[in-house]
């Protein structure tokens, strides 16, 4: 369980110093999966596979954003493999000017020290 504590912990401060695209190589296996609630705007799946596909989702979710405020909260283990982050972001959409007010829960797999799973789970409006 320690190891799952130590990346769950790794994955928070990440994304609470703002640095969600640079740790995806530090945490994520290269096979990993990344698995969103629904078809996000913009784009025709709700799945990314691989470290490169997650990592290049996270770069145009900020290129299009502008953020606000961004929390994450946990991790949330759930021993042998998983963790659970909720997470809350105030936006602004760069192409319509919308503020958005974001909350949803993720959980993550881990497998062999890398996260492999990571699944979205919204709260409707």
């Amino acid at each position: 369980m320690e190891e799952l504590v130590k990346i769950g912990r790794a994955f928070v401060e990440a994304m609470q110093n703002r640095r969600g695209i640079a740790h995806v190589d530090e945490l994520y296996a290269e096979a990993a999966e990344s698995v969103e609630a629904v078809v996000p705007p913009g784009r025709d799946v709700r799945v990314a596979k691989g470290r490169d596909a997650i990592r290049a989702k996270r770069e145009d979710w900020v290129a299009t954003h502008d953020i606000h405020k961004l929390v994450a909260d946990g991790p949330y283990v759930h021993p042998p493999n998983r963790f659970a982050v909720r997470l809350e972001a105030e936006v602004t959409q760069n192409a319509s000017g919308r503020k958005l007010h974001l909350r949803e829960i993720a959980i993550y797999s881990v497998q062999d020290g890398k996260i492999v799973r990571e699944e979205f789970f919204m709260l409707p409006s």
